[in-house]
This record gives C-alpha cells, structure tokens and sequence, in this order.
C-alpha cells in the first residue's frame, strides 16, 4: 500500500512539474527563443571576428615581411612607402612596428633627423605597447647622444632608466656616455655604477661600463697626482698621463 501511494505521489508532482514547465513555457517561450538565438548569433558574431582578425594578422604579416625585405635591399623609397600603407589598416601592434622599421631604415639611410622623428612618434603613440615604445624612446636617444645636450639626454631617458624597466641598463650606458660628453664625471660614474650593480645587465653593457669606471678613476687618479691645470676633464680634452 505505501509503494502505491508513493507511486501515486511521483505521480501527481510529475503532473504538477509538467504543468509548471508548460505555464513558463506559455508565458516566457518567446523570450527564451529570443534569447537563445541572441547567444548564438553572440557566438558567431565573436567566431567570424576572431576569423577576420586572424586573417588580417596574417594579411599583415606578410606586408611587413615584404617591406622589411625591401628595406633590406636598400630600396628605402619603395620600403617606406609600404611600411606608411601599413599604417592605414594593420591590426593593432602592426602599426607601431611597421614605423619602428622605418625609422630604422632612415637610420640605415643616414637620415638622422628623419629616424628620430619616426621614433619620436612611436614613443608618444599611447596605443601602442609600453615595450615597443620604451624602445622607440631608447633608439632616438641613442640616435642623438652626439648632438643633443645633457639636459635632453636627461629628459629623454629618465623615465627607462628606473629599476623595473626592461631597457634600464643601455638607457643608463646612454646617460653615462652623455654624461660624459657633457664633462658631468660623477653621473657618468653614478650611472656606470648602476649598470655594474644590476645582475639583470646584459654582459657586453656591464663590460662596456667596467671599461669606461676604469678609465673614469684613472683620469680621477692622474688628475689628483699633477699640478692644478695639468690634466682635462674626459670629455672636454685629451687627459694626460
């Protein structure tokens, strides 16, 4: 008797779930159709833009890999009209090294001014990656150590030359060597010291900066053990020995 009575209520809430399923269904079908079809058409959508994306990736790629290849040959014009056409339609990042690659190719021309002026543009680009523009930044500094004065070399790597940025180590060789141009002694060895004491430094720069602390404390040395006058500041004159 309880195993029927047990049955007869399965039953009955069978009755009544189906009941329920069938009022939401009159009352809320169409919405839930709509919004089925809303998830699916959302699925497609992002799978279509995903496809476009990855094609335009590729497009551009293989743009660039042409370009680059002109570069090479030293067709200047024709690779620096190729890297500009990029600009108009490449993917995002696409842009940012299509003129990185131009201005390295005004650098390979001995177009100084032109380089700097691409990688100036690079460096102030907000949407272009915080990486690639440090490394524009660097590269125009780089392109003007002989010509700029302490004070732009100073503002123009001061923001690389902190202790958690990827490029510190040849943006701080770069402010020694100004430094040093400059006859500013004690930064240049500030910043060679710097570079000797960061374990993340590339090895030929902490050779190049040991190199340089040494030359720095012999003329220190030389200049201690002569008359007034006798020796020159490195930098301003040959130093004497």
């Amino acid at each position: 008797m309880a195993d029927q009575t047990d049955h007869f209520m399965r039953e009955v809430q069978d009755e009544m779930r189906k009941e329920r399923l069938a009022h939401i269904w009159d009352r809320y079908g169409i919405v839930i159709i709509a919004a089925a079809a809303l998830l699916l058409l959302a699925v497609v959508g992002y799978k279509f833009a995903e496809y476009r994306n990855l094609g335009a990736r590729e497009a551009a790629s293989r743009e660039f890999e042409a370009a680059a290849d002109l570069a090479s040959k030293g067709k200047a014009q024709e690779a620096h009209k190729a890297f500009e056409a990029m600009l108009k339609g490449a993917p995002a990042g696409y842009g940012a090294l299509a003129r990185l690659r131009s201005a390295a190719a005004f650098a390979a021309e001995g177009k100084r001014a032109e380089a700097v002026a691409a990688y100036d543009a690079v460096s102030k680009d907000t949407s272009a990656d915080a990486l690639l523009r440090d490394f524009a930044t660097l590269q125009a500094a780089l392109l003007s150590v002989d010509s700029a004065d302490w004070t732009e070399m100073q503002n123009r790597l001061k923001d690389l030359t902190n202790d958690t940025n990827a490029w510190r180590a040849p943006a701080r060789e770069l402010v020694g060597l100004a430094a040093l141009k400059a006859g500013n002694q004690d930064e240049a060895r500030k910043a060679f010291e710097q570079i000797l004491a960061d374990n993340a430094a590339p090895p030929s720069t902490a050779e190049r900066a040991r190199i340089l602390m040494t030359i720095l404390t012999e003329a220190a040395l030389a200049k201690g053990a002569q008359p007034e006058g006798a020796g020159a500041k490195l930098g301003e004159g040959t130093v004497t020995k």
